[in-house]
């Protein structure tokens, strides 16, 4: 699978221009060629190339001042620059200024093809590089998908069944679930995992955006595009491009992902030409498509494309065994990552069953914030019921006679809502913020003394001040 697709070659000579672009097309390459470094720096700002062949000699503007402002503005070109006998000092402070490597002329073509190899090689090598880096990122506890639950390991099957193949895959599932965890699962696992895994969430762009996103633009296409941009589809080539939150997709851009699935080109906007694109598409949604499509707000030949196979994410509800074992796995990422000293060992017997027992809305982003607050705040080794969100721990009272009570399930204090205000939850929280207040008034505003006085980590403080909205200083002009 080649890395690169588009080829400019700058020279003055029209017999080199002519050879390139023969023997480069017939290897598979979009080829263009150009005679001088002024035609050149506008091409390259007109379009998206991967390769600059480049010779160091030429007419206007050298092969050296176009190599620097090529790079310097398009930093992820390849440039590879040709010279005569006689120009290898230029060629070797080429290589310098940046370029991957130098072919002395006369050269037969397939020095030019051998070397465009070994470019490609030392990309890919960068790209697996970087990917493997993206593997241990924080979006899931030490870059696993976690979980001994059933729920989950059937997931897990379908993805080592769909892994292989190019099928496209539509995962749908509540938010929190761990759609995109799925979806690079799937491109790790897959012959692309070397290449690219570009992600994007369609609903954070603006409509009006989000096919120059998608699929690039030429200069010069609207009012605000002062250069050509390189869409997702063209940085996602050879590997896989994660939609998520496809449904929040308009209409027009719709047709015209249908046609990269259909056909496999993409046209950025303001351009007459197409380009062939090599990428697995799986998508993501929590909305039902298929009542969308009812609607008519979603394209039902589109829908069908892209749900070829679908993967249910389960919600943590389903999979309650999970929650210690990721609870436990977030602790040990936030003891690094907020320096704790000393680090926090676990969870206490109560706030695990807390955890256990809570129904987690949020699923696994919820239950990440929920520990990440809880190793700010723990002044123990073990994670208390106080140190979790009030909603986990802080139960309703009993309700009065006449007082009805809330359904199975319900939130705590649902059953009061009606009735009179018996929180414990907020007495609690009355009281803890009234007793902070007060040791700032004591220590004028000084909140490491404030702490000592409170008999809680200076941490700890710091997150109810800003839990509370306190202003340290206000309090110490009181006092």
């Amino acid at each position: 699978m080649s890395l690169f697709r588009t080829i400019l070659v700058a020279d003055d000579e029209p017999s080199i221009r002519h050879i390139l672009t023969l023997v480069l097309t017939d290897r598979g390459y979009d080829v263009r060629a150009v005679a001088d470094g002024d035609e050149a720096l506008r091409e390259l700002a007109a379009r998206d190339y991967d390769v600059l062949l480049c010779d160091v000699r030429m007419p206007k503007k050298d092969g050296l001042t176009v190599l620097r402002e090529a790079l310097a503005l398009h930093p992820g070109l390849t440039a590879v620059v040709m010279s005569a006998y006689g120009s290898q000092e230029q060629a070797l402070e080429a290589v310098s200024a940046g370029a991957f490597d130098y072919v002395q002329k006369p050269f037969k073509p397939e020095e030019i093809v051998f070397v465009l190899r070994k470019a490609e090689e030392r990309e890919r090598l960068v790209r697996e590089n970087r990917r493997l880096k993206e593997a241990s990122l924080p979006s899931a506890p030490d870059g696993h998908i976690l979980g001994g639950s059933a729920a989950l390991h059937a997931v897990l099957r379908q993805v080592a069944r769909l892994a292989p193949v190019d099928t496209t895959v539509l995962i749908s599932g509540e938010s929190g679930t761990g759609k995109e965890l799925i979806a690079r699962e799937l491109h790790s696992r897959s012959r692309r995992a070397a290449m690219a895994f570009v992600a994007v969430n369609c609903g954070a762009i603006a409509s009006g955006l989000i096919e120059s996103e998608l699929f690039g633009h030429a200069k010069g296409a609207f009012t605000d595009a002062r250069s050509a941009k390189r869409g997702l589809f063209a940085e996602a080539d050879g590997g896989t491009l994660f939609l998520d939150e496809v449904g929040e997709l308009p209409l027009s851009a719709q047709v015209k992902l249908l046609r990269v699935l259909q056909e496999g080109e993409i046209r950025p906007v303001g351009e007459s030409r197409v380009e062939k694109v090599d990428v697995r598409v799986v998508a993501a949604t929590l909305r039902d498509l298929g009542k969308q499509v009812e609607k008519g707000e979603f394209r039902e030949d589109l829908y069908y494309r892209l749900n070829v196979v679908n993967l249910r994410m389960p919600p943590l509800r389903e999979r309650r065994e999970d929650v210690p074992l990721l609870a436990r796995a977030f602790i040990s990422r936030f003891n690094r990552e907020l320096n704790r000293e000393p680090p926090v060992e676990g969870l206490s017997p109560e706030a695990e069953a807390l955890l256990a027992a809570y129904a987690w809305p949020g699923n696994v982003r919820e239950l990440e914030n929920a520990m990440e607050r809880a190793v700010l705040l723990a002044d123990t080794p073990l994670i208390l019921p106080s140190n979790l969100p009030d909603k986990l721990w802080a139960a309703p009272p009993p309700g009065p006679t006449g007082v009805a009570s809330g359904p199975a399930g319900a939130p705590a204090g649902a059953a009061l809502q009606a009735g009179t205000d018996l929180s414990l939850k907020r007495a609690i929280r009355d009281l803890e913020e009234s007793y902070i207040r007060a040791a700032l008034r004591k220590t004028k505003g000084n909140r490491t003394r404030a702490s000592e006085l409170l008999d809680i980590s200076h941490r700890a403080l710091l997150y109810k001040i800003k839990e509370y909205g306190i202003d340290p200083d206000a309090e110490a002009e009181r006092g």
